[in-house]
């Protein structure tokens, strides 16, 4: 201001020191993030400092120190914010009795103070509620994205279990009529050429499945999906493992009824998955399906009179199948359990799955 206004006559020059005082009464708020009551002792003693000099270039303004004390009250614990509040007020009666003793003067700066703290505290909650939005975004974000990997690898576990269910039980069938091909061709040249279109029906049966789950993996949504096999598909099931040579018969007790689309494609798998073992590994003549329907479940029962596994509940199956597992897993996701063991006689090969179905609404 003294060079756009100028200093009365009688007022000493304004002049260099004068300037460097205001200055250091300014210059310590850079670090008041650092060191916020260090700062606010620095100012208010550049301040005292000022006063105590003599007449310089005009009225040193206190905003300085409001700043300063402001940020006391954001950053500082509550023991240090007591401490300095208390410091403050007894500074600010000190400086009004040196300077004019009103009791105007005495309220106007303790209320400006007071209102510099209650900034302060103000900014911290709101600062502390931003930092909260922002942590729970975060743990939402993270899980949301952790149900996203398992949503992804659970999705990933059924495709799995589907493709090797329908690979298994076709080559598996496959197999077997190959094998007996060449014995047919000399014995019985019509039994070879019914076990080349059972093979030919296989494969274009598997082929037609696996589609349906590789269109799951496309990201087109308009990308053509076949329903899930459900019970009525069973009979043409059967028929393809009749002709690998064991008798199959399927026999169903209790109130049928329809029951959920999921519910009856976990059925045609367990089945699927059973009829595959007794085709590579019992050695059966004969093989029992069998539904009851309960009024809160459905047993699937799946019995041959092959090679049993004698005691215990290991099934027929080579180390490192998946069968097994994946018939539990598809038992359990429907609040059911899965057992194997000896046939009803003591002999052949029983599996066992119940599956719950109450409080799933019926339809396909």
């Amino acid at each position: 201001m003294p060079f756009v206004v100028p200093r009365p006559a009688d007022a000493p020059p304004a002049d260099w020191p004068s300037y460097a005082m205001t200055t250091l009464g300014v210059l310590p708020l850079v670090w008041r993030r650092r060191a916020p009551v260090a700062v606010l002792v620095a100012i208010l003693a550049a301040g005292g400092a000022y006063n105590l000099a003599g007449d310089g270039p005009g009225q040193p303004l206190p905003y300085a120190g409001l700043i300063a004390f402001y940020t006391v009250a954001l950053r500082c614990t509550a023991r240090v914010r007591l401490t300095v509040g208390g410091l403050t007020v007894l500074t600010v009666a000190v400086s009004v009795y040196w300077n004019t003793g009103t009791a105007r003067e005495l309220l106007f700066t303790l209320f400006v103070s007071a209102a510099a703290y209650a900034l302060g505290r103000l900014q911290h909650t709101r600062q502390a509620y931003t930092a909260a939005l922002l942590d729970r975004a975060a743990q939402l974000e993270r899980a949301n994205r952790i149900e996203a990997e398992q949503a992804a690898a659970r999705e990933r576990a059924r495709i799995a279990r589907e493709m090797h269910d329908v690979l298994s039980h076709a080559v598996s069938i496959m197999i077997v009529q190959a094998e007996a091909g060449p014995v047919a061709v000399r014995k019985a040249p019509e039994r070879a050429e019914a076990a080349f279109e059972a093979i030919a029906e296989t494969g274009r049966d598997a082929m037609a499945q696996l589609r349906t789950m590789l269109g799951v993996l496309r990201t087109d949504e308009a990308a053509p999906r076949s329903p899930q096999p459900g019970i009525g598909e069973l009979a043409g099931l059967l028929e393809r493992v009749r002709g690998s040579g064991p008798q199959v018969r399927l026999e169903r007790t209790g109130a049928v009824r329809a029951l959920p689309a999921a519910l009856e494609a976990t059925v045609y798998r367990v089945v699927q998955e059973a009829l595959t073992n007794v085709v590579r590994h019992a050695g059966a003549s004969a093989v029992a399906v069998g539904l009851e329907y309960g009024e809160r479940e459905l047993t699937v029962t799946v019995t041959d009179d092959g090679g049993g596994p004698g005691a215990g509940s290991v099934p027929r199956a080579r180390p490192g199948g998946h069968g097994l597992i994946g018939i539990r897993e598809r038992a359990a996701a429907h609040g059911g359990t899965a057992r194997t063991g000896p046939g009803p006689d003591g002999t052949g090969f029983e599996l066992r799955v119940v599956l719950v179905t109450s409080g799933a609404e019926v339809g396909k």
